[in-house]
C-alpha cells in the first residue's frame, strides 16, 4: 500500500509552487491539466496530488497536513514568504507542543509545529 494526500485546488501552477517550496518536492507539468503529481526529490516521502477542482474551498478541512520544525518562529515567517496566510494570532500551546495554523493560497489550513524540547 502507498500513501498519496489528495488535495483540492484552483490554480494548480500556483498551488504546485507553493507546495514544492514548503515541502522542498518536486513537479513536472501534467498532461491532463487537472492534476499535478509532486514528490520528494530523493523518493523518501508521501506523494501529493493536487486536483484542480472548479468549487471555492468553503469550510473547515476535515484532515490537514502538520509540518513538524525545529524552529517555529523561522517556518512560519518562511510560509508565509511563500504565500501562505497565518490564521491563528498568537501560538497555540498544548502537551509541550506550539503551533500555527496557516492556510495555503486556496484556504487549505495546515499547521506548521514544534515539537516539545527533548530533555535528554
Amino acid at each position: 500500500m502507498e500513501l498519496v494526500v489528495v488535495l483540492d485546488c484552483s490554480d494548480l501552477p500556483r498551488s504546485a509552487t507553493f507546495w514544492c517550496g514548503v515541502l522542498g518536492y518536486e513537479t513536472s507539468p501534467s498532461e491532463s491539466g487537472r492534476y499535478r503529481q509532486l514528490l520528494p526529490p530523493d523518493g523518501n516521502g508521501f506523494e501529493l496530488l493536487l486536483q484542480r477542482v472548479p468549487e471555492p474551498k468553503s469550510t473547515k478541512n476535515r484532515m490537514h497536513l502538520d509540518l513538524r520544525v525545529p524552529d517555529l518562529a523561522a517556518e512560519t515567517a518562511r510560509v508565509e514568504s511563500l504565500g501562505a496566510r497565518r490564521l491563528t494570532t498568537d501560538p497555540i500551546k498544548e502537551h509541550g507542543w506550539t503551533w500555527h495554523i496557516l492556510a495555503d493560497p486556496d484556504g487549505n489550513e495546515f499547521c506548521v509545529l514544534q515539537p516539545p524540547h527533548s530533555t535528554g
